[in-house]
């Protein structure tokens, strides 16, 4: 099935509705990541791992998610020191995000930026429980 999770917020054909504002602000984003978003990018998540199809700077709602798979409605965000006074801000994305099924996962910008291998375990406990749900011996050997 290509599309999981809640049916309410999507488009016709399945896709994540959002604010068309947006678009615009998500696609500048897209081509100026910031350091610990980059890295995390080209060392990690631009390889797929464990078959998982990420997007950057991906509109959801009314909100933009740093990272996001489709396909275990997952979101990814690097925090930054913009967000130390953004904290209702994260909890109302978070809450949205949850509201349509998707989970969301945190990191700060130094974890990345000092810690990528222990960054990436992480997101692979996280690929692998959502994939198998603990019943997928193919996955876990990988």
């Amino acid at each position: 099935m290509k599309y999981t999770g809640s049916v309410e917020g999507r488009t016709r054909n399945g896709n994540w509705r959002y604010l068309e504002e947006l678009r615009t602000l998500a696609r500048k984003n897209r081509n100026n990541l910031t350091k610990s978003e980059s890295r995390l990018w080209y060392e990690y998540l631009s390889k797929r791992p464990q078959g998982c199809k990420f997007l950057k700077q991906k509109p959801i709602g009314r909100f933009i998610a740093d990272f996001y798979c489709s396909k275990i409605l997952l979101v990814i965000e690097v925090d930054g020191g913009s967000h130390n006074n953004k904290t209702n801000y994260d909890e109302a994305r978070d809450l949205e995000m949850t509201r349509r099924g998707i989970k969301t996962v945190r990191f700060s910008d130094q974890q990345v930026l000092d810690n990528l291998n222990d960054v990436g375990s992480e997101i692979n406990k996280v690929l692998k429980a959502s994939l198998c749900q603990g019943r997928c011996p193919a996955v876990a050997g990988r």
